[in-house]
């Protein structure tokens, strides 16, 4: 199993798809981070926009497990509950990525780590190990050359943001070679009230 800092891309062959476990803001703040997205491409004069989610996990496999892992996936979301999330100001990955920080990264935590038990199924099937990530994070902006990382970043360390939402499903996205996501699935993540009951 492997730790990463950020949502990069994998070579895949071609009997492995590369597969994206996410929580997605909703409407309200998606719209917020769309205009902090824009401001940005305006300002920097770039083009690259990154899509308002935060991934969670992402892994190689084989397209005859999705079945299997979908249902693992819902079964740890069950133990799971729905919680809320606070994306406050900006940071960076050097050289190349400018993003919203999560206040508060232990939900996210806990999710990955009941996540682990499929790195197993996934490496017994001769499939690269389980990517989690380290750090959960919203991109503003990705792929930037690195002059205008350099200069955006000390920028946005000055801007404010703030926005809060409750993470309530997880959806899992399968990308193909030429970047496409779909939706293959989406996991509920049970009421605080209801998990107990």
């Amino acid at each position: 199993m492997k730790f990463v800092n950020s949502s990069a891309g994998f070579q895949t062959d071609c009997d492995l798809w590369e597969y994206l476990l996410v929580a997605q803001p909703d409407e309200e703040v998606n719209e917020k981070l769309w205009r902090e997205k824009e401001f940005f491409r305006n300002y920097y004069d770039s083009a690259t926009i990154a899509t308002s989610h935060i991934t969670i996990a992402s892994f190689l496999s084989k397209e005859l497990m999705e079945e299997t892992l979908a249902r693992w996936i819902q079964n740890i979301c069950n133990l799971h509950t729905s919680f809320n999330v606070t994306l406050n100001n900006f940071s960076g990955f050097p050289p190349h990525i400018i993003y919203a920080r999560v206040q508060d990264p232990q939900p996210f935590k806990k999710l990955a780590a009941a996540l682990k038990i499929i790195d197993g199924f996934i490496q017994s099937n001769d499939c690269p190990p389980l990517h989690l990530i380290a750090k959960p994070y919203v991109t503003i902006a990705e792929a930037l050359p690195e002059h205008i990382y350099n200069t955006a970043v000390k920028e946005y360390a000055q801007r404010s943001f703030h926005a809060s939402f409750k993470v309530e499903k997880l959806l899992l996205f399968k990308r193909d070679a030429s970047m496409q996501c779909r939706l293959i699935n989406t996991f509920i993540l049970p009421q605080p009230s209801l998990l107990f009951d």
